[in-house]
């Protein structure tokens, strides 16, 4: 009988310690679906059901006309804004509160993910102004020759398969690995003219959607204390020791020869040298966490955006055709060549490349934690320090009140005239307010080039194996087709 109530005492402890904070959106007036017990409100992403923007997308749909909605991911609370000036005022107003993203890192497990797109507000506040530099107009103007040397193998490496079925996504993705090695790491990846690369294994090893990945994500983002004990178990060595050996020995051998690429290796060994903040030590492995990111934010996210691109090319021949004229037109300016200021003027290529953005955001939501008491303007919604605010912008670029018929891929609604008709917090695919994506401008230019390149000369049509409904695959952290972007290959 002892037992019997010892355990009992237990399970209504345990049962207290779930749910204690459940009440806490009800307390502040804030609605939203009801959580249960272990899952929160998130149990279909728990359990591989949903991806993560799917699951914002099916919450924003359920409650349209509510400016914010609170939802829990397990027993911790999340508020998802859905209103434009309230989204505003975190990105931009206010940011002074919303400094940090909110994203957990366990630097003893996972040294690598300590870069800055993860990292806490001081840390960043530091880092971000001596990396900007790079990303400059100018420094993407000296790095051009590079992207165009690596887009005239992918045309080559594409004359092999005229009139054949190719996963696009896949190819893409050895073609921005190729660029972001030499731009980044200046080193060949040969991702493109050989198949067991060295750099698209490391690629493919971030997100490689495994059990093992699968698994890694739900512990870490669900169950962060069990992840303190056991993230060792995930830990992937040899991902760990080629980011920091090529970050170490590329730069100790360019001090040693005295070479200078002005890149992003020479700006991480500028830092190294001159560093003198006293709060926190730049270490090797901190270095290469920033490479490391830039890394896969360049090769994932813009591989990811050209074939997407391609998909609805492929499916959309009239647009197709029209932005084939605009290169055609652009390259006979210009003596066949692909120039800088070529891809500036290519104004219908832009609305193309934002509307696949619009459609297709490969990062599904912003994300911002408070790093102090916030109470929003308007409302008398106040949340304390560290509560995690979520921004759907996959939902919001799908959404009917700013798109009409959205599921339509439609370039003109980046005209001029429609961008004025709507909110700027209507496209966020690259953030917006302090903290956006530093590499915007980078991701963007090498994008576009590729999808010149792949125009130029060839032309993409849908196919049998050509998933039409890009299914979404539901384990992956960021937006993904399960099935691929298979699509035929014609030479023109």
């Amino acid at each position: 009988m002892e037992l019997i109530i010892g355990l009992v005492v237990v399970l209504i402890l345990l049962y207290y310690y779930f749910t204690s904070t459940y009440n806490f959106w009800q307390e502040r007036g804030v609605i939203g679906p009801k959580p249960t017990v272990l899952f929160g409100t998130i149990k279909d992403v728990i359990l591989g059901r949903l991806s993560v923007g799917s699951y914002l997308k099916k919450v924003y749909d359920e409650y349209p006309n509510e400016p914010m909605v609170g939802i829990f991911t397990r027993w911790e609370p999340v508020l998802i804004l859905n209103d434009m000036e309230l989204i505003k005022n975190v990105l931009i107003k206010d940011f002074k509160f919303f400094m940090d993203r909110g994203m957990r890192i366990y630097e003893k497990h996972e040294p690598l993910t300590a870069h800055l797109f993860f990292i806490e507000s001081k840390r960043w506040r530091a880092l971000r102004p001596k990396m900007t530099p790079v990303f400059t107009s100018g420094k993407l103007k000296d790095m051009f020759y590079l992207l165009t040397q690596c887009a005239d193998q992918l045309d080559k490496y594409l004359d092999q398969f005229d009139g054949k079925e190719v996963d696009i996504r896949e190819i893409s993705a050895r073609f921005t690995t190729d660029t972001i090695g030499v731009c980044a790491f200046g080193l060949q990846a040969n991702a493109l003219a050989e198949e067991d690369s060295l750099f698209r294994k490391m690629g493919k090893k971030i997100f490689e959607p495994s059990w093992k990945n699968m698994i890694k994500f739900r512990v870490r983002n669900f169950a962060p204390q069990l992840f303190e004990v056991i993230g060792g178990l995930f830990e992937d060595r040899e991902l760990h020791d080629f980011f920091v050996g090529i970050t170490r020995d590329t730069i100790e051998y360019r001090k040693k020869n005295g070479i200078s690429r002005h890149d992003f290796v020479d700006l991480l060994a500028m830092m190294k040298d001159s560093w003198n903040n006293e709060e926190f030590e730049l270490t090797d492995e901190l270095l290469a966490a920033q490479l490391f990111v830039f890394f896969i934010a360049g090769f994932e996210t813009s591989s990811s955006t050209m074939s997407n691109c391609i998909f609805e090319l492929a499916m959309n021949h009239e647009v197709q055709d029209k932005l084939r004229e605009e290169i055609k037109e652009e390259m006979e300016r210009n003596n066949g060549v692909i120039t800088y200021e070529g891809i500036k003027n290519m104004k219908y290529l832009d609305k193309v490349f934002n509307e696949t953005l619009r459609k297709y955001p490969p990062v599904t939501s912003v994300m911002r934690k408070t790093t102090s008491p916030y109470t929003f303007p308007g409302t008398k919604v106040t949340i304390p320090t560290g509560t995690n605010v979520w921004i759907p912008s996959f939902a919001i670029q799908r959404d009917p009140k700013y798109y009409p018929n959205p599921d339509v891929f439609d370039p003109e609604r980046f005209s001029e005239e429609e961008i004025a008709k709507r909110p700027a917090m209507a496209f966020l695919s690259f953030g917006d307010g302090p903290r956006n994506c530093i590499g915007a401008r980078f991701g963007q230019m090498q994008t576009k080039v590729g999808i010149v390149k792949i125009l130029q000369n060839h032309k993409a049509d849908a196919c049998e194996k050509t998933d039409k409904n890009y299914t979404i695959n539901p384990r992956s952290f960021l937006l993904a087709p399960v099935n691929g972007v298979v699509v035929k290959i014609i030479k023109q």
